[in-house]
């Protein structure tokens, strides 16, 4: 008889990615069988030494149509000569959700069944519950279960042939996104509303504190063209508490930066003696992608259809309309000022420091707050109106 654990993650030190790596380091495998409802280009980056080494030994079995997995994720398991499978149940009240991770050798069989999916949510990030088994095959019982988990994926094809498709060729999974079955991840990770902030309180609820370092995403370069410039306010306008942001409806946005964790200084309140509150946000490199220069990429790439005047003789700036959303709460729309030094011959621009600041202005009170200290502020672009933003703090 194999040997059975319990795993949950956050609360205890060991995470679904070291269990998934350990089942796919399963001796003599022969074929390895990943289930899951959602995956990401991110998670399935955690295991490619493991998927390049296994090639066609894996099938895969990912759930479409839910928002969530990703064409650029698909393709990265289609790099690796894993054999790849959607399932699309033809209905998003119908979700293909099961969690299961399964490697069989000559000898054993080892599998992860719980709740992580192949991202770094579920890989190491979330809370997440499962039952790591290692079967001995030599045993009458352990073998059953190992034949029943093969039998059962290998029967899916056949029995659901319109639901259950193997993916031959890249280019579907760009159809698939054309028909809004899969996501693009440069235009996803929309930001995520429970209610409005007018007139009710803060949640001060701290972010928890887990057992597991997070792992965090890069975010990679605009893939949208750069727009027209149309006329945009020049000065500060008014806020408006409601209703709730137009731009925030998910599809629409594209994320351009992410933080990361946020510090005093990033929130205006120092709590030292002799830092003094900037009132702004720099935008420097957080989670961009490495080729990805911040020093420019803010200016020509993220805010370039904005009107930009002259402030001093290396300093322009301009003012955007962004809404906010934090924790899942929205708070309205708000006229803010962007600064950013054009100077390359400075210090701060040769020692790569960030040229482009965002000031709080009259959103200040909304992000001044101690519990935001350590959590990631997502920037997005309204792709219809690249002129507009969403800020979203959690």
């Amino acid at each position: 008889m194999g040997t059975k654990k319990f795993l949950l993650q956050g609360f205890t030190p060991e995470t679904h990615l070291a269990a998934v790596k350990h089942a796919l380091d399963c001796p003599g495998l022969k074929k390895a069988i990943l289930s899951v409802a959602f995956l990401n280009k991110a998670g399935v980056d955690l295991l490619s030494s493991e998927l390049s080494l296994l090639g066609s030994k894996v099938d895969v079995f990912a759930g479409i149509r839910n928002d969530i997995t990703s064409r650029e994720g698909l393709r990265a398991l289609m790099a690796h000569d894993a054999n790849v499978h959607y399932v699309d149940t033809g209905s998003r009240h119908v979700i293909f959700h099961p969690k299961i991770y399964f490697a069989q050798g000559d000898l054993e069989a080892r599998m992860v069944l719980g709740s992580a999916n192949l991202t770094p949510g579920g890989l190491n990030n979330n809370i997440e519950a499962s039952i790591t088994l290692d079967l001995d095959l030599a045993d009458g019982n352990d073998a059953s279960i190992a034949k029943s988990v093969d039998d059962e994926f290998s029967k899916l094809v056949s029995q659901y042939p319109a639901h259950v498709v193997r993916l031959t060729d890249p280019d579907e999974l760009d159809e698939l996104h054309a028909q809004g079955r899969l996501i693009d991840e440069a235009s996803s990770f929309p930001p995520r509303t429970l209610a409005s902030g007018a007139g009710g309180k803060m949640d001060v609820l701290a972010r928890i504190k887990l057992r597991v370092a997070p792992l965090t995403r890069t975010v990679k370069r605009s893939v949208l063209p750069k727009p027209p410039v149309p006329a945009v306010p020049t000065a500060p306008g008014s806020i408006a508490v409601a209703p709730p942001p137009a731009a925030a409806t998910g599809a629409e946005l594209e994320l351009v930066w992410e933080s990361k964790a946020l510090t005093e200084r990033d929130l205006t309140i120092p709590s030292g003696a002799t830092t003094h509150a900037t009132g702004s946000i720099n935008l420097d490199k957080g989670l961009l992608d490495d080729d990805i220069d911040h020093r420019h990429y803010f200016r020509d790439e993220v805010f370039p259809a904005l009107t930009w005047n002259p402030k001093s003789a290396t300093v322009e700036e301009a003012w955007a309309r962004f809404g906010l959303i934090v924790k899942g709460v929205e708070h309205g729309e708000f006229d803010l000022r962007i600064g950013h030094t054009t100077s390359t011959t400075s210090t701060a621009y040769k020692q790569r420091n960030a040229m482009t600041r965002l000031s709080w202005g009259p959103m200040k009170s909304f992000v001044a707050q101690s519990d935001l200290i350590g959590r990631t502020m997502s920037l997005y672009r309204n792709a219809k109106d690249p002129t507009t933003f969403v800020i979203e703090i959690d």
